[in-house]
């Protein structure tokens, strides 16, 4: 982008001052969002909340309080998280973004559907907006529901540069609600983001303080018996990982968020009994997966990332980095509920409380315990589904005895261990008609590639327990218009070395390649994503939909951003409509800073 498209006027410290007032800014900032009104939103708008379509934002950097501690945080308005943007569809949306920092920044409208210098992804699609000046980001609003913005400068994210975006229908929803609730997830960190990725490249499991004791061992022994309990541990041990890795940064360095509050402050949502009650959830974390409970109401999703959903009842659903879910809740009695997100390594939780009045709390749940990572991690299901031929860096012919393996020179591989994978020539689980389709060239659209596992919750949590909601659930309200099969398929490769804290696509970090990713301009394609770690991973595309292909045929839902579970295999069918250069990566912040990312160009 260039220069001519910014106010490049520089700003003297008057008139920083001047239009920090003008904005709302002042002395006493640093308060949590007003728009976290516990009344939420009605007919009228909470205090807080930026209105457009046009919209002023400055960014500045400033002394706040975070769960009682005094800290340095990025505010957007005077507030961290910053207020929340409401759009209309159908807008021509106009937002000046005003850079009172003494460093480069920049937004980015996740899952907006946009012109690619509008996205706000310096070095891809813009500049960056530089000290004292103004950027205006004009795109007309053609979608509807829950999403949020975030930087994508440095670690900004990180240190409160995030916050919700909603979009309202221009039409009748098929849905009502009497009442709505924003509940934005984040993860903070008193310590300086990039301290965090020296002492993760330093040592694997650095934050982790949920390793296997001794009594873990003999506990192991009474269940599974002596030789496979050491077999196991052996197996782990010369990956050099432990089968506790379920998260890089845990709560031994995170105070999670809700809507600015910890779970000691106790936010509260209010409700009159008998109302129905929209709850828009968005991790808006740097890195942390949440699971997400109400205990004693059921929940019905009706919206995932964006997009309307036909409904589902659940208990609990997993929301990954970046994804945002919409739920309607009845709570009926005149009583208190806790909104539960424990982290999904178990190491903290934020909470807030549904209640009648202000000041109420309900009993807070028992965290679960830690789980370990299966073989599923490791591939012998999951990762059947792979061509092991396309692994580089790896001798094949030896993974049906790991003992003869040395998997320090792995090289883009994160140990996804490999035992009783040799020989396979499909994967695990096909059907009939999967097989013939592989042997023909192509599944047909919208079927679940084999090795998939959309009906699975994940990790840590027990299906038994209550209804979980599965990526399997997901059926689009309505079909996508584009109904072509896809002219052809591209596979990418998620890997990493978590020894060396390295990630990639393909066993390339973003430094190491070449050029960006080709798409055909109005091309149909079908994109594999193949995760040869042990590590979720949230993988995000700018600029266009991902349709997840989960076995709903012509109603599989569109998403902005796929968890992909390890040794999982997924697709998704995208319509290449957006002419120009996009972002493409993992949502995983340090993930990404350490090198899976990469540039998709249309043309």
């Amino acid at each position: 982008m260039t220069r001519s498209n910014f106010i490049t006027h520089p700003l003297s410290r008057r008139q920083v001052l001047k239009g920090s007032a003008a904005l709302g800014l002042g002395s006493a900032m640093g308060l949590n969002p007003a728009w976290a009104n516990p009344w939420g939103r009605t007919n009228v708008y909470s205090k807080g909340v930026e209105e457009g379509p046009k919209v002023s934002l400055a960014i500045r950097r400033e002394s706040i309080s975070i769960d009682g501690q005094e800290t340095s945080a990025f505010s957007i308005n005077g507030t961290s998280p910053g207020p929340l943007i409401r759009l209309k569809e159908g807008q021509d949306a106009v937002l000046r973004v005003t850079n009172l920092l003494d460093e480069s920044t920049s937004i980015h409208w996740h899952g907006l559907i946009l012109p690619p210098e509008m996205d706000g992804v310096p070095g891809v699609s813009f500049a960056g907006i530089e000290p004292g000046e103004t950027f205006t980001y004009r795109f007309p609003v053609h979608q509807n529901g829950t999403y949020w913005y975030h930087s994508h400068s440095g670690m900004q994210e990180q240190l409160g540069h995030v916050g919700p975006l909603i979009i309202d229908a221009a039409e009748r929803e098929p849905f009502r609600y009497d009442r709505e609730h924003v509940l934005l997830l984040t993860d903070w960190t008193f310590e300086d983001p990039m301290s965090i990725f020296r002492n993760l490249k330093t040592m694997e499991g650095y934050y982790n303080f949920q390793e296997r004791t001794i009594a873990d061992f003999f506990a192991d022994v009474r269940q599974n018996g002596l030789t496979p309990t050491v077999e196991m541990r052996s197996m782990w041990a010369k990956m050099r990982m432990s089968s506790r890795d379920i998260a890089d940064v845990t709560g031994s360095t995170y105070t999670y968020l809700l809507n600015g509050h910890s779970p000691e402050e106790n936010w509260n949502a209010l409700f009159k009994p008998g109302e129905r009650v929209r709850l828009r959830v968005i991790n808006g974390s740097a890195m942390s997966y949440f699971d997400v409970r109400i205990p004693g109401l059921k929940m019905t999703v009706v919206a995932a990332d964006g997009q309307l959903v036909q409904p589902v009842p659940v208990d609990e659903f997993r929301i990954g980095v970046a994804e945002t879910y919409d739920v309607l809740v009845s709570p009926e009695d005149d009583q208190a509920y806790t909104i539960f997100a424990e982290s999904m390594d178990r190491s903290g939780y934020a909470r807030a409380t549904l209640a009648p009045r202000e000041g109420m709390q309900a009993e807070i749940p028992d965290r679960r315990q830690i789980a370990d990572r299966g073989m599923e991690a490791m591939g012998a299901h999951g990762m059947g589904g792979m061509d092991h031929s396309t692994m580089e860096g790896m001798d094949h012919s030896g993974m049906s005895n790991m003992d003869d393996m040395d998997h320090s020179n792995m090289e883009g591989m994160d140990h996804s261990a490999m035992s009783g994978m040799s020989g396979m020539d499909h994967p695990t689980g096909m059907t009939g008609e999967q097989r013939n389709a592989l042997a023909s060239g192509m599944l047909a659209s919208g079927e679940a590639q084999p090795g998939s596992r959309y009906g699975q919750v994940g990790i840590g949590i027990d299906p038994n327990e209550r209804r979980v909601l599965v990526y399997q659930d997901l059926k689009a309200f309505t079909p996508w218009p584009d109904r072509r099969e896809p002219g052809r398929e591209l596979e990418l490769h998620l890997t990493g070395n978590m020894e060396r804290y390295m990630w990639s696509f393909d066993g390339q970090k973003f430094s190491e390649v070449s050029g960006p990713i080709h798409f055909e301009k109005d091309e149909r394609l079908r994109l594999i994503l193949v995760n040869d770690t042990m590590m979720e991973h949230p993988i995000h595309l700018h600029g266009m939909w991902m349709e997840l292909e989960n076995g709903q045929g012509e109603l599989i839902p569109r998403k902005h951003t796929l968890n992909v579970k390890p040794g999982e295999r997924v697709s998704a069918l995208i319509t290449a409509d957006a002419e120009g250069s996009w972002a493409f990566h993992c949502h995983l912040l340090y993930h990404m800073d350490a090198g899976m990312f990469r540039v998709v160009q249309v043309s």
